[in-house]
């Protein structure tokens, strides 16, 4: 399920979507695969290539959902 819905909202590679929007849906915040570390410390966590990361943004809970690139192989 978590899967399925970060691939539905990520269809460029990269998105932002509320909180509240993927979790009516159905999506589960505790269940990832795994996880990757930028630079930054910011950790995103991941349903096999598909991630997300909990930003706060004007008082809104908000992912920033990405897709798997190689350079997180390092």
């Amino acid at each position: 399920m978590n899967r399925r819905l970060l691939k539905a909202y990520n269809k460029a590679g990269k998105a932002i979507v509320r909180k509240q929007l993927l979790l009516k849906d159905g999506f589960n915040p505790k269940y990832f695969t795994h996880y990757w570390k930028n630079q930054k410390g910011d950790v995103y966590l991941f349903c096999y290539e598909f991630g997300f990361l909990e930003k706060k943004e004007n008082n809104k809970v908000k992912y920033v959902l990405v897709q798997w690139q190689d350079y997180m192989e390092k």
